[in-house]
């Protein structure tokens, strides 16, 4: 994690004046419950220990200048034209956020703004929303906007979808404004009502970075969100009051198959019957059942793998290997996919060897070098500090 004092003074030397304010954005994992968002069902994730820093200081003009320092690039613009980026791809994500503010009529005015991050970027931590989410609120800080925890999410996405070009759900930028330390949240995505599930104690939520890279925009899951939408427009002619998946039964969807193409089938299945699962584990989360909550993980990514086809063989390995080894209840890809990380459900005495095992086996395996995370559920967007 950057240290506070090392931001301060990084934003002096490459700005000649301190920050006023600095704020942190966490990234996330989803433990189930992929690819629902967008289906307006449901997700249950935890905010991470990692975060987006972002140090800003209001300017007197109509300037935005922003430093990344994972990229040690620096972008310029006017709030009077703002436009994509093609030299700076990274500064996208914060230009879409100044885009939506001033599209919604609130009073901003140019800033400073220096960002660092322990997110890892493309591991489907959701590094994007985090960025967004600290953009955001520390643009809200410093021009005295009240902007409520939800309506920050959906600025967030807003700037993904509209400006970036990335058609996600809602749940990363929600989880960046609204997670809460020690919990995972059932997440409607429907109409936002959250539920926080408890983690228990005796249990850390592992993350392996399998060192494979994916790039989303313009990319298969544009594609896969397209068949969901394609699904659901298909059904309508039997089930004329259906708006979302998450309107259809697993039932519904097996005495209705024949509307759809093979691969619509498929992708409709796995979104339908993960909606399912999704709740059945926060239940069982709830009631401290990790058997039956890790037995869903493994069906997860079994769903993942062969009926959304998200994975990729890397990501198997890891999956194959986390079942395999003691004290591990469950495990599955998380994020996008098309690369990125697992996320596995590990008994807190087994999870030192478990890491250690797991990151061996798979160097083994692959020739890759994986990173092993061990998260700590934590809060959403918060302020770091004030000057």
């Amino acid at each position: 994690m950057p240290e506070i004092s090392d931001l301060r003074d990084a934003f002096a030397r490459r700005f000649g004046i301190h920050p006023r304010l600095i704020v942190r954005a966490p990234g996330r994992v989803n433990l189930i419950g992929e690819h629902t968002d967008y289906n307006e069902g449901f997700v249950l994730p935890i905010a991470i220990d990692r975060a987006t820093f972002v140090a800003a200081r209001a300017r007197p003009d109509r300037t935005v200048r922003v430093h990344s320092g994972q990229f040690d690039a620096e972008d310029s613009f006017s709030l009077d034209a703002i436009e994509r980026s093609t030299e700076h791809p990274w500064s996208n994500y914060v230009r879409g956020v100044v885009k939506g503010l001033l599209a919604r009529d609130l009073p901003i005015v140019g800033a400073d703004l220096l960002i660092e991050s322990d997110v890892p970027l493309g591991a489907g931590l959701s590094s994007s929303a985090s960025l967004e989410v600290a953009v955001g609120y520390a643009l809200q800080l410093l021009n005295n906007i009240n902007l409520l925890g939800e309506e920050l999410a959906l600025l967030a996405q807003g700037a993904e979808n509209s400006f970036v070009g990335m058609q996600c759900g809602i749940m990363d930028q929600f989880m960046a404004a609204l997670g809460r330390a020690g919990h995972a949240l059932l997440l409607d995505c429907r109409d936002l009502s959250y539920t926080p599930i408890p983690i228990p104690p005796d249990v850390r939520v592992v993350v392996c970075d399998s060192g494979v890279r994916h790039s989303l925009v313009g990319s298969e899951y544009n594609d896969r969100r397209a068949a969901c939408q394609e699904a659901v427009r298909l059904l309508k002619v039997r089930m004329p009051r259906i708006t979302a998946l998450r309107d259809v039964s697993p039932e519904q969807l097996q005495a209705n198959a024949d509307l759809l193409s093979p691969e619509v089938l498929r992708r409709a299945r796995h979104v339908v019957s993960e909606i399912w699962r999704t709740q059945t584990a926060a239940a069982a989360l709830q009631s401290g059942d990790l058997a039956r909550f890790g037995a869903l993980m493994r069906q997860s990514h079994e769903s993942l793998r062969d009926d959304y086809e998200v994975s990729v063989p890397e990501i198997d390995t890891l999956v194959e290997l986390a079942l395999h080894l003691p004290g591990c209840y469950g495990s599955r890809i998380t994020g996008g996919g098309f690369g990125g990380s697992t996320v596995s459900m590990v008994r807190i005495g087994a999870v030192d060897e478990f890491t250690a095992a797991l990151a061996e086996q798979y160097r083994a395996r692959t020739g890759l070098e994986p990173r092993v995370l061990v998260c700590t559920p934590s809060e959403g967007v918060s302020r770091a500090a004030a000057y």
